[in-house]
């Protein structure tokens, strides 16, 4: 399972084997239960995660009630980059959203890396513009699209979080209520059957 990492980062830049076991001997692997919390609200991020096994659920609380705006599974990064870059204090949670296995990172095992290997540096930073960009594009959609689009954009982008994530945190997400999320359900399986042939007289 720890090739996944280095298997990521080869899909980024090649590695030779001395880097690629670089990275092995240096990750710290955590297994946490579901409900975990990472990251609380107030809390200045130190840690960042890449999924291994499980899911991670990122939350606001808006007015007493919980607004999902992330799910994160294998082979993705979870951080808060604001709060870890400026190190000030997170607005949003992180919990397990399942049984979860990560790669924890922090500054000071990253540094060590970038002092053998200072090509990692470069890596690391096109590893960063990738998650920027689809936290960007994310973002995007939420500001743009309306809650039927974002459903529709998820089923077919990320089917297993349709799967995987309860009904009321998968409506928090797209932004609506969960009996809203199950008329919007009902409405796409609607389309996609076949028209009833009528009758003969």
């Amino acid at each position: 399972m720890k090739h996944k990492l280095v298997d990521y980062f080869r899909r980024i830049s090649p590695l030779s084997d001395e880097e690629a076991q670089a990275i092995l001997d240096s990750m710290v692997v955590k297994t946490c239960p579901k409900g975990t919390h990472l990251l609380m609200a107030g809390q200045v991020s130190t840690e960042a995660y890449f999924v291994l096994q499980g899911c991670v659920r990122q939350y606001y609380v808006v007015d007493g009630e919980e607004r999902s705006n992330g799910f994160f599974t294998e082979d993705e990064w979870v951080l808060s980059i604001h709060s870890m870059m400026n190190q000030t204090p997170a607005d949003h949670f992180l919990v397990c959203a399942e049984d979860t296995t990560m790669v924890v990172g922090t500054e000071q095992r990253e540094g060590d890396l970038y002092r053998r290997f200072p090509r990692f540096e470069s890596i690391s930073r096109m590893v960063m513009q990738k998650v920027l960009a689809e936290q960007q594009e994310r973002f995007a959609s939420y500001l743009t699209d309306p809650p039927e689009q974002r459903y529709l954009k998820l089923s077919k982008t990320r089917p297993d979080i349709i799967q995987r994530i309860p009904q009321y945190q998968l409506a928090s997400y797209i932004g609506v209520k969960p009996e809203s999320l199950s008329r919007i359900r009902k409405r796409i399986a609607t389309r996609g059957k076949p028209a009833t042939p009528r009758r003969k007289a």
